[in-house]
């Protein structure tokens, strides 16, 4: 079975295609979210509005110590450039946040492109690119302010709006200054 058989055209079966994704093992897993093109993971945002609430903790598991990585492998809808990672850690200090950069293989040309994340509501998380961490794991590169470099027309100014899949699953939007762009990207948590 393939992910794109829960997209018929006039429907989506989120619950099944929720249980499909938990069922797989995590390669398979990552091999079916990084099939979804642009039109799937724009219905796919839309149809987990409230579907399965998501919190900090989908993208870095309770128990994990803090300032330790977690990689989720991502795909966007953008022509080119698709496949990434966002990599989240917990601050040492508790807080009701998570920081984050995205690594990909122009990462030395765009910078990494640093963001905190939070709660956005009862039901969603927001990466938000206006706010950068005051520190990072010692392995991340070094922080830069996304106002900087080629930064500047990537991440600036930009909130992602994260919806939940499936247990290792999320589905985001991409917003500028408030405003949704006609981007958008599905997310998958390492097990590792």
């Amino acid at each position: 079975m393939a992910i794109q058989e829960f997209f018929s055209p006039t429907s989506l079966d989120l619950p099944a295609l929720a249980h499909f994704l938990d069922d797989l093992e995590p390669a398979a897993r990552l091999q079916q979210v990084r099939s979804l093109e642009a039109p799937q993971q724009a219905r796919l945002f839309d149809a987990a509005e409230g579907f399965r609430p998501v919190r900090l903790t989908d993208f870095v598991p309770a128990g994990t110590p803090p300032l330790q990585e977690v990689i989720h492998y991502g795909r966007n809808s953008l022509p080119i450039f698709h496949f990434f990672e966002k990599r989240f850690c917990r601050p040492e200090a508790a807080a009701n946040e998570l920081w984050g950069y995205n690594e990909w293989r122009f990462r030395a040309l765009s910078g990494p492109g640093y963001f905190v994340a939070r709660p956005a509501g009862e039901l969603e998380v927001v990466i938000d690119y206006t706010l950068v961490p005051p520190d990072r794991p010692a392995s991340w590169p070094p922080i830069r302010p996304n106002s900087a470099g080629l930064s500047r027309f990537i991440y600036y100014q930009t909130r992602d709006f994260m919806r939940g899949v499936s247990q290792h699953v999320t589905i985001g939007r991409a917003t500028r200054q408030g405003q949704p762009l006609d981007n958008w990207f599905v997310l998958c948590r390492s097990e590792s």
